[in-house]
């Protein structure tokens, strides 16, 4: 089984975390670390496993209430939490910059599997906990050992919420990422932008 690093700056990222989010998001954002880790562990990836706690455990803060009137994409509100944090800490500028890359690109697959570990590590662990994408990569037992601690019930559903109400608020931040699917099957009336359409109609003559 994986470890929490045993530091504190994770327990006061974990501290944090669990004071200002929900418990839906808390439990996820513990398992994208054990889920992130373990992979790191099956690739043999190098990785420093304090910077992807924090990249895992502040990816999701962008959906609080409180930055949905940002008018920027919740992972950007979600890295720039994690840089503040990270600052407050007095934690190295190239440090922070892996952690604020990993979680932006954290619904942009495709192009993380290719950075730094932590980067790679933490898309890997949501895309796990999400989608279930190498999901046969762990056993069994590597799953009851993480559900044990942080339990999913009803997740599929609850996260789908949880994306549709941090998102709704903010629609043309979806252009071209995963989120306008989200709003396009639970918000009435909602309407993608066109990438055709939007080069097509621009102001060019040609």
């Amino acid at each position: 089984m994986i470890d929490v690093p045993d530091t504190k700056l994770a327990g006061e990222a974990t501290r944090l975390v669990r004071e200002s989010t929900s418990d839906l998001i808390y439990h996820h954002s513990r398992r994208v670390y054990f889920w992130g880790a373990l992979q790191g562990r099956n690739r043999g990836l190098s990785y420093d496993p304090e910077l992807l706690y924090i990249g895992a455990m502040f990816h999701d803060l962008g959906l609080n209430e409180e930055h949905r009137g940002s008018g920027r994409r919740f992972e950007v509100d979600s890295a720039d939490a994690a840089r503040r944090f990270l600052r407050e800490h007095d934690v190295p500028e190239d440090s922070i910059r892996r952690v604020w890359t990993a979680i932006a690109l954290h619904t942009t697959p495709g192009i993380p599997e290719f950075m730094e570990p932590e980067v790679a590590l933490v898309t890997a662990g949501v895309e796990y906990d999400v989608l279930g994408i190498g999901f046969h990569d762990l056993s069994d037992e590597q799953r009851r050992q993480v559900t044990a601690l942080h339990p999913r019930p009803g997740f599929k559903r609850a996260i789908l919420r949880a994306f549709t109400e941090g998102v709704a608020p903010r629609p043309e931040t979806t252009f071209g990422n995963v989120k306008a699917d989200v709003l396009e099957r639970y918000v009435p009336g909602f309407q993608r932008r066109d990438f055709v359409d939007t080069i097509l109609e621009s102001p060019w003559p040609e």
